[in-house]
């Protein structure tokens, strides 16, 4: 399923959640302007790479070899922000500007910029707990993004998500709960994750997306307004549900 809107309006206009997007897209922007060897290399310096944070593993010479531009525990903030090609920031992005309006709206501007950063650390930590010997860099805002969904999932779980379902030959487009839509998703997670144990190499951070999920869950009742419930009922606008 590929969520293409929710059908949750918000009362503040989501600022954060714009600039978010907009940086996201800036420092993918400049990573294309980088010739090939310069963006691997950007990648490597401020990627979150398990080995380097925590020195427990072997490094390959061409990784050694690239200069300490900022502490390697701090590349667990600037990881966020670094994506590995269009469909990589397109996918992220489209889960924020669906989801990201609505928590930014019940925590107000300021905790929900602390909550997105602690969201993505808690997920950062995740994913390198279980790959500490991994040399290869975590980049993405997927992380994060999963915290928002987690926050989601509590807040607005009746809430509508309008969603684009493949099936074969035709597409159909469909609203359903957002408590389906983020209870499979993360589901999906939970079972790549699992599969993915031992594995060695690259590919998605899958515990990265479980972690942030768990941590937005748990986090979301620190941040959030007091006059915003958890389980909160739908609001409507007008939908509409159509094949193609």
């Amino acid at each position: 399923m590929i969520p293409l809107r929710d059908d949750n309006p918000t009362t503040i206009k989501p600022v954060v959640n714009v600039a978010l997007i907009v940086v996201n897209a800036m420092v993918f922007m400049y990573q294309l302007s980088l010739e090939p060897k310069q963006g691997e290399l950007f990648v490597y310096e401020f990627g979150a790479i398990p080995a380097v944070i925590f020195g427990s593993g072997n490094l390959p010479p061409e990784v050694e070899a690239i200069p300490e531009t900022i502490p390697p525990v701090l590349t667990i903030f600037t990881s966020m922000f670094l994506h590995g090609g269009f469909m990589h920031l397109i996918g992220n992005m489209l889960y924020l500007w669906i989801f990201g309006n609505n928590i930014e709206d019940a925590m107000g501007h300021a905790r929900f910029i602390v909550f997105y950063v602690v969201s993505g650390v808690a997920a950062s930590f995740a994913h390198v707990f279980t790959n500490l010997d991994s040399t290869v860099p975590a980049i993405g805002a997927s992380g994060a993004i999963s915290g928002v969904l987690g926050a989601y999932l509590l807040l607005y779980p009746r809430a509508q998500v309008l969603v684009l379902v493949p099936l074969g030959l035709f597409t159909r487009i469909m609203y359903i709960p957002a408590f389906i839509a983020l209870g499979m998703w993360f589901l999906l997670q939970l079972f790549a994750g699992a599969s993915s144990i031992g594995q060695v190499g690259g590919g998605v951070a899958w515990w990265a997306h479980i972690g942030g999920f768990v941590a937005g869950m748990a986090l979301v009742g620190l941040f959030k307004k007091r006059s915003v419930r958890f389980f909160n009922p739908p609001h409507h606008h007008s939908r509409y549900i159509d094949d193609w």
